[in-house]
């Protein structure tokens, strides 16, 4: 029954009943006698306005929160504090999207990769690369930055900048540093997988859909062909 709406499980109670069994019905639904016979106040006009103008904004600058939100209302002529604009927020579903905490835990089911540099000099370009994410904070949000180094020089070979954490900027930043440098010795991090995916299951419109393996061996095959 505790997943069942509050209104669901109102309307589950027999209020003809005897009062004693109501009683018990009460507590095994759980609902409380004042909400049981609370009757909800429709919204008024100007917090039917106010919900709209908060959700046009929230469409605009969905990382605002109740307190931008508030002031933004403010700014707008409509005399409101801050615990009106949240408890509308709540009513509306609307909740800031902004980096939450602990987002670099790994998932407990995800694999451990080893660590590929133990023991390793790095005395050459494009022996090790490595890549990481950042957090950029702006005025009005905020965007991520993902960069492909060479430990040897130090030199960025690619960087792309997204406003979410999905894949596609990654495998962009990654494509271009393949494309302009070639294939490294060492991938540090977990872009050892992505260049997996990239030569053995990525589809190339220009490669006639075939994975750059795919092309690479049949080019082998086709020197060896020529050269016998």
């Amino acid at each position: 029954m505790s997943t069942l709406r509050l209104a669901d499980r109102n309307a589950l109670v027999e209020p003809e009943s005897d009062p004693l069994r109501v009683v018990r019905q009460w507590e095994l639904l759980g609902v409380s006698r004042s909400s049981f016979y609370d009757e909800p106040v429709a919204l008024s006009e100007e917090e039917l306005e106010l919900c709209r103008l908060l959700e046009q904004q929230y469409l605009e600058t969905p990382f605002y929160g109740s307190r931008r939100l508030t002031v933004w209302l403010q700014k707008q002529g409509y005399c409101v504090n801050r615990k009106r604009v949240q408890r509308l927020m709540r009513q509306l579903g609307l909740e800031a999207l902004y980096p939450q905490p602990k987002l670099s835990q790994r998932h407990p089911e995800h694999e451990i990769y080893p660590y590929l540099l133990n023991g390793v000099k790095v005395t050459q370009a494009d022996q090790v690369w490595s890549t990481d994410i950042t957090y950029l904070p702006v005025l009005k949000g905020h965007y991520y930055l993902v960069a492909i180094l060479d430990w040897y020089s130090r030199k960025v070979l690619s960087w792309r900048i997204s406003n979410t954490l999905e894949v596609e900027f990654r495998v962009a930043a990654l494509e271009a540093a393949l494309l302009d440098y070639g294939k490294p010795e060492i991938f540090n991090k977990e872009v050892t997988t992505w260049v997996d995916w990239y030569n053995e299951e990525r589809s190339h419109q220009a490669l006639e859909y075939k994975t750059p393996n795919e092309v690479y061996r049949n080019s082998k095959l086709t020197l060896k062909e020529l050269q016998s």
